[in-house]
């Protein structure tokens, strides 16, 4: 599978497409701001995340869709295990996606101004949705049935009351920018690279959404919606093809010019003359040459 405008991985970066770095990190640190910013204003909506949550709930339910305790039964089999996914959930999904966009500026800085825009569009897509349908997770949800593995076995980076939660709005589920993100960077790591073995990227959100379902942080519907969103985000945000340079020949190629049908000139070329016949001898000149003999 080829992607238009993608370089390969031996190529060196094109410095002049890379933005400047000051700018960047201003750009990245006031995007992440206004997004905290935007969850802590989704707060104080409790009732209405409840009943959300319950019609997300009957919804799966109705669709057939698996139910999430599945994957936590798993988790839940082994102490150590359920550690882990917690740690993931916790340590990973921000780092990943800085080391990703770092990585791209300094390598691939046409990629990476293209996925700073998608990531920027699709978490502003997420945080309007946020106020728009605030959700609490499963875990809160008595109905799901469903283990809080951050708050049992640790670690979390949620309060233990999420009603008075001041450092993270515990009721925007809806959509999960976990798994929207690391799609995000597998499909950009891929996209980006030539290496036979990017395709493994792809782990990174698979175990992710197993994370995200299996701590009961998720519904498999926050995944299918970002999944959409991200989805019309890549539509509407394309990868810019590049035009191809044509190396400069400072004359023209014989390969490509027809051969030469004319032959090459003397230096100092000769003026045409006229056929001149041999000049006949009268009879009488032979006569005479034979008496002489």
């Amino acid at each position: 599978m080829r992607y238009a405008g993608s370089e390969p991985a031996d190529r060196e970066p094109d410095s002049t497409a890379r933005p400047p770095l000051l700018r960047e990190l201003l750009l990245v640190v006031g995007i992440f701001v206004i997004y905290k910013l935007g969850r802590q204003a989704a707060n104080g909506h409790v009732e209405e995340a409840y009943r959300n949550a319950g019609h997300v709930w009957d919804l799966e339910r109705s669709l057939h869709l698996p139910g999430e305790g599945a994957v936590q039964s798993l988790l839940l089999h082994d102490e150590t295990l359920t550690h882990l996914a917690n740690t993931y959930y916790a340590t990973v999904h921000f780092p990943a996606t800085l080391l990703f966009l770092v990585w791209l500026y300094w390598r691939r800085p046409r990629h990476y101004v293209w996925s700073r825009r998608i990531l920027a569009a699709l978490t502003g897509a997420a945080l309007a949705l946020h106020l728009l349908f605030p959700l609490a997770p499963p875990r809160l949800l008595a109905a799901a049935g469903l283990v809080d593995t951050g708050q049992v076995y640790g670690p979390t980076v949620y309060g233990a009351t999420p009603a008075t939660d001041s450092m993270a709005n515990q009721f925007a589920a809806m959509p999960s920018l976990h798994f929207g993100w690391a799609v995000m960077v597998a499909v950009g790591l891929i996209v980006a690279t030539r290496s036979r073995w990017r395709w493994l990227w792809l782990l990174h959100p698979l175990v992710t959404l197993l994370v995200i379902v299996g701590t009961a942080n998720h519904y498999w519907l926050d995944s299918i919606v970002v999944s959409a969103l991200l989805a019309v985000t890549f539509a509407a945000l394309p990868l810019r093809r590049t035009e191809s340079v044509r190396a400069h020949v400072p004359w023209p190629s014989t390969a490509s010019a027809p051969a030469s049908t004319v032959l090459p000139h003397p230096a100092d070329p000769a003026s045409p003359t006229a056929y001149t016949p041999p000049r006949a001898h009268p009879a009488s000149s032979y006569a005479s040459s034979g008496a002489r003999r």
